[in-house]
This record gives structure tokens, C-alpha cells and sequence, in this order.
């Protein structure tokens, strides 16, 4: 398993109202992945990703786990059926389209 700088908690039990900081994480009692080998979820370097997919392919909160891990940068394992290198693609398009959108915005004129 590789190292990694954080414990997921989405494998720890999650009381219905878990808050940390100012992110609600209520979502993480719903995930299929709740009482799953968390060791399927951080596969070694070329291993299958396959079952760790599928079992987030039947995931009711697949959307709020794969968001979490985009805005907490997880760098590793798969977090709403996406891998590490699938996520990073995801974060590099959605700063394209946030630089599109700024540049496109009309520029306030001092004065």
C-alpha cells in the first residue's frame, strides 16, 4: 500500500452528522465503500483498479466522495471511482475553464 500524508476517514464510521472544519462529511455513512479492505481503495503502482471501481460504480454518494477528493487534493487511491491520474485531468480542466471564464469576464476600468 503506498504511503499516504492523510488517514481516509471515509472508511472510519461516520456519525450522521460529521463535520469537519467547515465541510459536512455526513455523506461518507452512506458509501458502499463503508466496511470495505480500505487496502482495495490504494492499489500498488500498476495493480487493478477494477473492484475498487465497481464497488463505487453502485455508490449512492459516488458524486460527493469523488468532490471531496478534488477539493481536499487527494493524491492517492480511488475516491468516487476515479483514480489519481483521472482526478488530476478533472483538476487541470476545471482551472482551464476557470482561466477561460476570468479572461472572458469584461475588465472594470479604474477611475
Amino acid at each position: 500500500m503506498k504511503a499516504t500524508s492523510r488517514v481516509p476517514i471515509l472508511f472510519a464510521t461516520v456519525p450522521e452528522q460529521a463535520v469537519v472544519g467547515d465541510e459536512d462529511l455526513s455523506w461518507q455513512a452512506y458509501a458502499a465503500c463503508m466496511g470495505v479492505d480500505p487496502d482495495l481503495f490504494f492499489p500498488e503502482r500498476g495493480a487493478s483498479t477494477r473492484e475498487a471501481k465497481a464497488v463505487c460504480g453502485r455508490c449512492a454518494v459516488r458524486t460527493e466522495c469523488l468532490e471531496y477528493a478534488l477539493a481536499n487534493a487527494e493524491k492517492f487511491g480511488i475516491w468516487g471511482g476515479m483514480s489519481e491520474r483521472e482526478r488530476r485531468r478533472i483538476r487541470k480542466l476545471r482551472a482551464q475553464q476557470r482561466r477561460q471564464r476570468e479572461a472572458s469576464k469584461p475588465k472594470k476600468k479604474a477611475g
